[in-house]
């Protein structure tokens, strides 16, 4: 896939098919609409576009949003490469462009910079200043200007309109495993281990304490979660077992990431670490005494050693 940064003296030859969207986490629903803008541009023996943005753009209109995301920007282009487009164009948000009409967009960036001559439009998408325009609208403006507007259907997974934000919702409530199905994939995040209490080696789960290398992803619920894991420099995944919380138990006021691999108890202090969620465990809750937190930590441990068997084993 050709990743292109839309500068001001950028102008593609090629004309192509394209949608545009966020495209965050590049999920299912993504995929089912991407797929459609691939077979399009084969039967029209045109190229084919992914069009979208460098930045959320509620972070320019908006200066205190702080956006939650489901993928960094490198995430994102690594996911669209994966899909089968030929073409990503990348444009730098900004209030100039924000005060764009849907029209001028159109005319401006889509039919004179990348040249496009077909747009699939996703069934819910609205572009252009306050996104005033609709679908009709879209095709009308095609129409002056030699763009042929399509609309694309709905993704739908067992009843749901597959969305960024519901696969929000459902990490935001700890449901990692329905958000992997909307995925496509597990969720996950990366970051850097670093120091923490030691109050899990004092238990005998010593784990690593993980600060997120992107502070606009988002991270599930508190609770306690079976994750698998890949460590800078090592090979492979490795199962692992993962609280999200405060630590009540040691009337902790602060909330931390850690993860405790299993049958692990190397130095990886400052290694990139990247965590991929499968399934919830349980809720985080204080205990009434530390040996009754090692119990429930065993009997995580027990838990997350069997799912990681059956789904290694098929």
């Amino acid at each position: 896939m050709e990743k292109i940064i839309l500068t001001d003296d950028c102008r593609c030859q090629r004309p192509c098919v394209a949608t545009i969207g966020f495209f965050d986490g590049v999920h299912r629903g993504h995929r089912f609409l991407i797929e459609r803008v691939v077979t399009e541009a084969k039967s029209r023996g045109l190229g084919s576009t992914v069009i979208t943005f460098d930045r959320h753009p509620r972070e320019v209109l908006e200066c205190e949003y702080l956006p939650r995301l489901l993928s960094t920007n490198e995430e994102k282009t690594a996911l669209l490469s994966t899909t089968g487009i030929e073409r990503c164009a990348v444009l730098p948000f900004s209030k100039e462009m924000a005060q764009l009409s849907a029209r001028d967009f159109m005319l401006k960036i889509m039919k004179e910079r990348l040249g496009v001559e077909v747009l699939v439009i996703g069934y819910d998408n609205r572009f252009g200043h306050n996104r005033s325009d609709g679908f009709d609208g879209y095709v009308r403006y095609g129409r002056e200007m030699g763009i042929e507007v399509l609309p694309a259907q709905a993704f739908m997974l067992n009843g749901i309109g597959v969305s960024s934000s519901v696969i929000r919702t459902f990490i935001s409530k700890g449901e990692v495993e329905m958000a992997g199905v909307c995925l496509g994939c597990h969720y996950a995040f990366s970051g850097t281990v670093v120091g923490g209490h030691r109050i899990g080696r004092e238990l005998g789960f010593p784990t690593a304490n993980i600060l997120p290398e992107d502070a606009r992803k988002i991270i599930p619920e508190q609770g306690a979660y079976a994750v698998r894991v890949r460590v800078e420099g090592m090979t492979g995944e490795m199962p692992a077992m993962m609280n999200v919380g405060t630590r009540p138990t040691f009337d902790g006021d602060k909330q931390t990431l850690e993860a405790h691999i299993l049958d692990f108890n190397g130095d990886i202090y400052g290694r990139r670490i990247n965590v991929a969620f499968t399934h919830k465990l349980r809720e985080e809750r204080q205990f009434s005494s530390v040996e009754e937190l090692k119990e429930q930590l065993e009997r995580d441990a027990i838990m997350v050693r069997e799912q990681f068997e059956k789904e290694k084993n098929g």
